[in-house]
């Protein structure tokens, strides 16, 4: 894994969900000095990702396909992930 974090996992998302729309926000800086929160940031991050892959998922099983795609992100220090995961027809 290289370059930035949120980028990898932009990246990572992009080609295993094929999205209509992804969007990724690193919000570490919201999060310092608290538990998991690191000086160089990346620790914490907010998704919505709009994938026809989740169709016939429900909410568990989408943030858990997200979460088993991003496993090596946590092994690299992710800390906290909060994830809007929708089908295309949902996002409207």
């Amino acid at each position: 894994m290289t370059g930035t974090l949120k980028d990898w996992i932009a990246g990572r998302l992009d080609a295993e969900l094929a999205p209509t729309a992804l969007d990724v926000v690193d919000e570490s800086h919201l999060h310092a000095g608290h538990a998991g929160a690191r000086p160089e940031g990346e620790t914490h991050f907010r998704l919505d990702v709009v994938s026809a892959a989740f169709e016939g998922k429900s909410r568990v099983e989408r943030h858990r396909l997200v979460n088993g795609l991003l496993d090596d992100a946590f092994k690299r220090g992710l800390h906290a992930l909060a994830v809007r995961a929708r089908t295309p027809g949902e996002a409207g």
